[in-house]
């Protein structure tokens, strides 16, 4: 946790002048600020990116346009991620320049404790990708106006709560005036929303409500405005570890891009997958400038990211859901994580696992019309290890067992047997390795 303290000189009077002043001396004039997680943001960029692009390019059928656009913005994404690794040094002489700086109080008693860590390097990563976004419609061009209204009212937004929550770094605003601060910075992307305003109900409720499609009006703007608070407020509130806000950041990213995918690979309806895809548009350079932040983040942490960085995130999470127009359970599925530990990264997973689920057995899918081919599937194998990493092997089985007693009962299939202990080893294997977050 970055707790904040002005420059004072009391330490430097307890001891000898002599010795003390060089030491407070070289962390100013070079302080140890590096990309030291450099080489495992690496790796997890090619682990994610396998069963990504595989996705893309070999399990569904994926017009064209579609998969150029994705690539180019990938592509500038990466010249995104390799700026932003260069800039945030850079920065953080500026930053320690004017004092903003704290010290990490889960290191006291360490030769780490009494390092200045510079503060608020959220801004360099939130101005990389409004840069980056910006950019990206030069080279990806659309008739849809309509679009790239939203789309840069979304970035208006995003540049809007990121210079609040760089205010809030500097003047540390009071709590009460956070919560206002996220629904003023959403009104641009509010005022230019021009989607559909009605909800698929889901199929359990179905029989209550009395329809299968409700239309809210004028409530569901009402609800993104609650909803860009919430996001801005769930991120930051989970500050406390190094590398957990980004760490978050990075695992729900990765889910959104990998659920995007699945929705645009299965979509029928052009505006529904034309949503995904912009959705992506978004995400993908959240992503890679958060990887960026996050090679400095992880433990021991030589920056600290500030409430500019949970307030960009947030608000672009807030910001994905409304254009991507998800449906409640997959949208609400970022509001029930609430844990100040690091399993919040795994708890991120498994909600958005169960919404997924949630959200198809709404559209009517007849889970029990598939065979084990298509199951064995890569879209559904994914799904099934994404689900049992986060998730207890009973639970598993009973939300299987429901969804499907003919093929997801592990006693019934001998290979989905051996997939759920392939799954809980590697279950354990993704606790232990989030567990350095």
């Amino acid at each position: 946790m970055a707790a904040r303290k002005r420059a004072t000189s009391t330490t430097l009077k307890t001891t000898e002048p002599g010795p003390e002043k060089p030491k407070s001396e070289t962390p100013a004039a070079e302080p140890p600020i590096r990309p030291a997680k450099l080489a495992t943001i690496l790796k997890f960029f090619l682990i994610f990116s396998i069963p990504y692009f595989y996705l893309i390019f070999a399990h569904y059928r994926i017009d064209y346009e579609i998969k150029r656009s994705i690539l180019i913005s990938s592509f500038v994404s990466g010249i995104g991620f390799l700026i932003a690794v260069k800039m945030i040094p850079v920065a953080s002489k500026y930053v320690l320049r004017r004092n903003l700086f704290g010290y990490d109080i889960n290191k006291n008693g360490t030769p780490d404790g009494s390092i200045k860590v510079p503060e608020s390097l959220g801004i360099v990563v939130a101005i990389v990708f409004l840069a980056v976004a910006i950019l990206f419609q030069y080279f990806n061009l659309t008739a849809d106006s309509n679009w790239l209204v939203e789309y840069n009212a979304a970035l208006a937004s995003i540049c809007f709560i990121t210079l609040l929550g760089f205010v809030d770094d500097v003047l540390d605003v009071p709590w009460r005036v956070k919560l206002v601060l996220p629904s003023i910075a959403a009104l641009p992307l509010l005022m230019a929303y021009a989607g559909h305003t009605t909800i698929i109900i889901p199929k359990p409720l179905v029989p209550y409500v009395g329809m299968d499609i409700l239309d809210l009006g004028w409530i569901y703007k009402l609800y993104m405005g609650l909803l860009a608070v919430f996001c801005t407020n769930s991120i930051n509130i989970h500050a406390g570890i190094n590398g957990l806000e980004v760490g978050q950041t990075v695992v729900i990213a990765c889910a959104i891009l990998i659920h995007n995918i699945m929705q645009i690979g299965v979509a029928t309806d052009l505006e529904h997958k034309q949503a995904h895809v912009f959705s992506i548009y978004l995400v993908q350079p959240l992503l890679a400038t958060s990887l960026a932040l996050l090679s400095f983040n992880w433990y021991p942490s030589s920056v600290f990211v500030g409430d500019t960085y949970t307030y960009f995130a947030g608000m672009t999470m807030a910001v994905v859901g409304i254009l991507g127009h998800f449906r409640f359970p997959r949208t609400l599925s970022l509001h029930y994580s609430h844990e100040t530990q690091a399993h919040v990264l795994i708890n991120a997973f498994f909600l958005l696992s169960l919404s997924w689920l949630a959200s198809y057995l709404a559209h009517d899918i007849d889970f029990q019309s598939n065979s084990v081919d298509d199951i064995l599937d890569a879209g559904y194998m994914l799904w099934i290890l994404l689900l049992s990493s986060v998730a207890p092997h009973r639970l598993v089985q009973v939300i299987y067992s429901t969804t499907s007693p003919r093929f997801f009962r592990p006693r019934q299939s001998p290979y989905v047997k051996a997939c759920f202990r392939n799954c809980i080893t590697w279950k354990q294997s993704c606790r232990a390795g989030l567990s350095c977050f």
